[in-house]
């Protein structure tokens, strides 16, 4: 599968102004984690566990 493929989400906490977003795509056995701004750029692919786990803690900062 090739990243034109993966079905791409920006954040819910971007903006529509054209700010620094960042997309998701979610796998069953990757997820992959880009700069919108530069979609053709690589990207980061990590696994799911690895994504909940740094989901868990940037929840946490965030508060």
């Amino acid at each position: 599968m090739s990243t034109e493929d993966l079905a791409w989400f920006k954040s819910s906490y971007s903006s529509g102004e054209g700010g620094d977003c960042v997309e998701v795509a979610e796998g069953t056995a990757a997820v992959h984690i880009r700069d919108s701004k530069r979609p053709a750029a690589p990207h980061l692919t990590v696994t799911p566990a690895t994504w909940a786990a740094f989901l868990s803690v940037a929840r946490v900062a965030a508060r």
